[in-house]
């Protein structure tokens, strides 16, 4: 009764080995045929971006925002003034 059932796993086991080592190879040869059309695959496009206005920031003088112009002007008057203060400190007059 062990052999019949030793056999029997030996026997599946030798079978499901040598299915999966059935490998082989194809080799296949194709010979264009003129006059013959073969439509091309399809061809896929991305969708364009979108597009985002935004508004208060950009655009306007120099390309800049608002709040940029702001920001400029303020350092702008905060440099003159520490210019000022040099000035004066050291007793140098511009004039």
């Amino acid at each position: 009764m062990n052999k019949k059932i030793l056999g029997a796993v030996l026997g599946l086991g030798v079978l499901m080995v040598s299915a999966a080592a059935s490998a082989h190879v194809n080799v296949d040869v194709g010979i264009g045929l003129p006059g013959v059309y073969y439509a091309p695959g399809p061809v896929y496009v991305a969708p364009a971006p979108a597009v985002v206005v935004g508004y208060g920031y950009g655009g306007g003088y120099g390309g800049y925002g608002w709040r940029e112009r702001e920001w400029r002007h303020r350092e702008m008057r905060h440099e003159a003034w520490r210019q000022q203060q040099w000035h004066d400190h050291h007793g140098y007059r511009g004039y």
